[in-house]
């Protein structure tokens, strides 16, 4: 199993019923206080995520392990298939059936913490922020709320690849890859003169990942309204209007997916595309001419953070055994368990100190460690930049947007206007 961030299709069911608890006055509120002290006792119920097929050794190990450190506390795993999960939320948070631990990624968490369903664990146990890296930690911070809803667990990102013998057939440096997006527009149109437009740089358009390491802000503060057609972001399409002008992007950037442009990379017509360690290995196999010329480097970004793909454990606040079930959200995110985790499967740590282990600094020559020292790398001080509230209907609503202003259909302004007007009242409709 791939494990990354999981867009929820459904994730408007859940907001709908959450939101509705919210409004009847059943929140976290109507049962004991957000305090997690007292003793570690009782029936914990921990809810994971398409988990249990691949790892049910691992978690039954951590299970036993906390109730050995707490006899007095008795943990039941509950595994949820992936489809229907966002649903399967929804149902348990209206029934007030919600386990005490839930795996959630933050676009799941908004409206349980919303709905006051969601443990604050600034005031909870914020005596744990320290041990998680920064950025993992302020990723369950929710917009226009105060604190934080879920203790980081694992972490993903993608590394970059790019064809070195593409780059020298460019003029350009292998060594050096863009790690800016002025050095990156720059090497494209050199890339795009130099092969009389048969090589592309890229083989898609801006999605808001790009938007937010370009730097542009996507959210106002307060988190109720969308802004990423500021003039940062503007600047941003007209750079990529530029590029497909050019020949720099692909002529089939606009409508393209990302598995497309992953051929693109593979038959060596674009010399750039975000992957993984399982890419690699395909490379390997089907592709040799291009594996034997891959370079490794960070996805380019203006802000010198890379992003961020992250999961969580949110303790229910309305939980009968708030202590154990604090206790143990943080137990199975604690930098020992973490580890072992990742040495299971190909995630990373949230916690400090955890990604300057050899195990995510030192390369053994595998494809695997290759792309793991180079993506732990990024990671130390990565952020998310997906905006929790942005959904799969208004990505949509952007990438339509950001076809028709770089192919000169609309100016980059008025396409970034219509896709912002269009995107905040889909959020007022909730």
């Amino acid at each position: 199993m791939r494990i990354s961030r999981r867009t929820a299709a459904a994730t408007a069911v859940l907001i709908t019923s959450a939101l509705a608890l919210s409004a009847c006055g059943a929140s976290g509120d109507s049962g004991g206080s957000d305090s997690a002290s007292g003793k570690v006792e009782g029936k914990v119920t921990f809810q994971t995520w398409n988990l249990k097929a691949n790892f049910k050794d691992y978690f039954e190990g951590v299970i036993a392990d906390f109730e050995k450190k707490y006899p007095d506390a008795e943990v039941t795993w509950v595994d949820q298939p992936a489809e229907g999960y966002p649903e399967k939320l929804s149902a348990d948070a209206a029934g007030g059936t919600l386990p005490d631990v839930v795996n959630v990624s933050p676009d799941l968490l908004y409206p349980l913490a919303k709905a006051g369903i969601a443990l604050d664990l600034e005031k909870a146990a914020g005596k744990y922020r320290g041990e998680y890296l920064d950025g993992a930690w302020k990723s369950h911070a929710m917009p226009g709320m105060k604190g934080v809803y879920a203790f980081p667990w694992y972490l993903n990102t993608g590394p970059m690849f790019y064809n070195k013998d593409l780059f020298r057939q460019a003029g350009l440096d292998p060594r050096k890859p863009p790690t800016t997006y002025d050095q990156l527009f720059e090497d494209a149109v050199s890339m795009a003169k130099k092969s009389d437009r048969r090589i592309a740089m890229l083989a898609s358009t801006p999605s808001i990942e790009d938007f937010g390491r370009y730097g542009v802000r996507l959210m106002n503060a307060s988190g109720t309204e969308f802004t990423f057609n500021e003039p940062k972001g503007v600047e941003l399409v007209q750079h990529y209007k530029e590029l497909y002008a050019a020949g720099a992007l692909d002529s089939q950037a606009l409508t393209a997916q990302a598995e497309s442009a992953g051929r693109k990379f593979q038959q060596q017509s674009v010399a750039m595309n975000p992957g993984s360690a399982h890419d690699l290995e395909n490379f390997k196999k089907e592709a040799p001419g291009l594996y034997k010329n891959i370079g490794i480097t960070d996805a380019v970004n203006n802000t010198g953070k890379a992003n961020m793909y992250v999961q969580g454990l949110m303790v229910n606040a309305q939980s009968e055994v708030k202590p154990a079930a604090v206790a143990f959200a943080h137990f199975v995110t604690d930098k020992k368990n973490q580890m072992a985790f990742a040495k299971e499967v190909t995630i990373f740590p949230s916690t400090k100190g955890s990604l300057s282990d050899p195990y995510f600094t030192k390369e053994d020559g595998t494809d695997a460690t290759r792309v793991r020292v180079a993506s732990a790398a990024s990671l130390k001080d990565a952020v998310n930049y997906t905006p929790v509230l942005l959904s799969d209907q208004m990505k949509t609503v952007l990438r339509n947007a950001v076809a028709k202003a770089v192919q000169g259909d609309k100016s980059p302004k008025a396409a970034l206007d219509d896709a912002v007007a269009d995107c905040n009242r889909l959020l007022a409709a909730g």
